[in-house]
């Protein structure tokens, strides 16, 4: 059996952007990881999309959550992705620096990427976006071995 492909160029394919953007709707929800008061913290996020080739974005719905006041604090974090098929298996461990964006431009484009249901849970959008800028995906996805950095 050949090795599979090595991926090492930080730089999300269309299909890995595309399996971060439904991930919602299909079943396969994405975890992300911060620091709560000097400890871990775990938060299943439905909005998670792809922002670039190199970033991701959430919306939090709680404008002054603890998950904002974690990235207040330190900015680093980490998001798991994960798809096991009888068929494959795909799955990505993204680690970056996350950062609240404020501006009108990117609250808009991060809400309306997020799946409906996700929209509905804050329809007066008092929620934030946060942009998550890449440092490494590692992981299997697509038959190939993830080794993404920056």
């Amino acid at each position: 059996m050949n090795a599979p492909p090595v991926l090492t160029e930080l730089k999300l394919s269309e299909e890995m952007k595309q399996a971060v953007g439904t991930a919602f709707e299909r079943r396969k929800p994405i975890v992300i990881s911060y620091i709560e008061n000097d400890a871990p913290k775990l938060s299943f996020r439905g909005s998670t999309q792809a922002f670039g080739d190199a970033a991701l974005a959430i919306w939090v719905r709680m404008p002054d959550g603890p998950i904002l006041d974690g990235i207040k604090k330190n900015p680093a974090v980490s998001l798991i992705y994960g798809d096991f098929r009888t068929d494959g298996r795909d799955f990505m461990i993204f680690r970056g620096k996350a950062r609240i964006d404020k501006s009108e431009a990117v609250r808009k484009r991060v809400f309306e990427s997020a799946h409906a249901f996700e929209q509905s849970q804050d329809k007066d959008r008092k929620g934030n976006a946060v942009i998550i800028d890449l440092d490494s995906v590692e992981g299997f996805f697509g038959g190939a071995l993830l080794k993404m950095k920056r």
